[in-house]
């Protein structure tokens, strides 16, 4: 598997290098620990319209065209993200263009302009972004699953804000949060794929000018729950979509690697128990499956699904009992390991590409702080035992840990009280 190399600057600022020799493209990225944990409800939403604002505008390139349109080409493939607990922009190219991809993303994480007209435009942009989630109740009934998780802290609130608050943020909010958050101490330049030996020299150039601050920690998530929870969000609609989940381990816990393979037991792909069960058994979905979700402070397991109206009741009562099972029956060998084949396969496919690699390490790093390669991981992961998941179950699929949200045409809160119970 490919050498990664991880440099801490004087500074503070920390460099990611993996080469793949063979590859046939570069990537840059550039993480910041800057997200929607490290808000204030004043200005919730402002690492989201932040990274939009990267793209309208630096002192090199003033004008959001000039960005675009040199990207562009270069045939590069380029973007930015914003999660909870950091923001992400990359762009990925042919390796000949290595150096002018770093030097635009570069640009853009360290000077961007934030033009007050370039602000004032980019408020409807935003705007119609949260409205089109509102429309995507697949979507959105993600967003209600973390509010009813966490409430009114920032882990239960929305990345991308409110409608009210994007339409009051300005150019000074902009200047502040960025002095308080992107920082050396707190960013990570990765590049991974085929490049030469001065990569880290010119990462280091190009990054001379990033600055170094005291950060402003962000707070930490409580957790507190006595009961299962329902949210009821009301909208007509042809299918009712659900989230169930549990609350479950922050990504230091030792158990992550059982968790994360009972999560591919229940619902990762065709031949998972839930797909069986509830899409070729009972036929009534198209889409469910499970996700874990592992963060610094929390973490949780999701399942997703879009089902008949009529049958809600019923698909919920059977994702109950596949928890149940997980909990009273030890996973046999054969499935067992399937599941590990199937988690293992899929991560070793999705780094054959540079952008990939470069999340994967970029991602741990800014979340962890610590690094392993695919092959430690894959020992980790075939190193799980069954009597492990089944002592991971018992522990999450438990009736104070219940969470329950629903888009769909109901309103009787008590209709989902009676069943929600293991």
């Amino acid at each position: 598997m490919e050498k990664f190399n991880k440099i801490t600057l004087e500074n503070g600022l920390r460099i990611i290098i993996v080469p793949k020799p063979d590859s046939l493209s570069t990537t840059v990225l550039v993480l910041v620990e800057a997200g929607s944990k490290y808000e204030t409800k004043e200005i919730n939403g402002i690492s989201h319209f932040l990274e939009h604002m990267c793209f309208k505008g630096t002192k090199k390139r003033p004008r959001a065209i000039d960005i675009a349109s040199e990207l562009d080409s270069l045939g590069a493939s380029y973007n930015a993200f914003t999660s909870q607990e950091y923001t992400g922009y990359y762009a990925k190219a042919q390796p000949k263009h290595f150096d002018k991809i770093l030097d635009i993303i570069s640009d853009m994480y360290l000077n961007p302009v934030f033009d007050q007209n370039e602000i004032n435009k980019e408020r409807g942009v935003i705007v119609e972004e949260i409205n089109m989630y509102e429309d995507l109740p697949m979507r959105r009934v993600q967003q209600l699953f973390l509010n009813l998780l966490y409430g009114d802290q920032p882990a239960g609130w929305d990345i991308a804000g409110s409608k009210e608050i994007i339409k009051e943020l300005n150019r000074e909010d902009f200047l502040k949060y960025k002095k308080n958050h992107y920082l050396a101490s707190s960013t990570i330049a990765v590049v991974s794929g085929k490049f030469d030996d001065e990569a880290v020299g010119k990462i280091k150039s190009f990054f001379s000018g990033i600055k170094t601050n005291k950060k402003i920690p962000k707070i930490k998530t409580k957790e507190f729950q006595e009961n299962p929870q329902i949210l009821l969000k009301y909208k007509e609609s042809d299918q009712a979509h659900l989230v169930l989940g549990v609350r479950a381990y922050d990504i230091f816990d030792k158990r992550k690697y059982a968790f994360q393979v009972l999560v591919n037991i229940l619902g990762s792909g065709m031949s998972s128990r839930l797909f069986q069960k509830i899409r070729d058994e009972m036929g009534a979905a198209y889409y469910i499956r499970a996700e874990a979700d592992l963060f610094t402070d929390h973490g949780y397991l999701a399942v997703f699904a879009g089902v008949d109206n009529k049958r809600i009741e019923e698909v919920i009562k059977a994702i109950l009992e596949e928890f149940r099972k997980l909990s009273q029956k030890a996973v046999d060998e054969k499935e067992l390991q399937k599941s590990k084949d199937h988690l293992l396969g899929n991560l070793m496919l999705s780094l054959e590409t540079s952008d990939e690699l470069a999340s994967f390490y970029g991602g741990q790093e800014i979340l962890t702080k610590k690094l392993i390669g695919p092959d430690e991981l894959a020992q980790k992961i075939q190193a799980v035992k069954a009597e492990e998941i089944m002592a991971v179950a018992k522990d999450i699929f438990q009736n104070n840990k219940l969470n329950l949200a629903i888009i769909g045409p109901f309103k009787d809160k008590n209709r989902f009280e009676k069943i929600l119970t293991l």
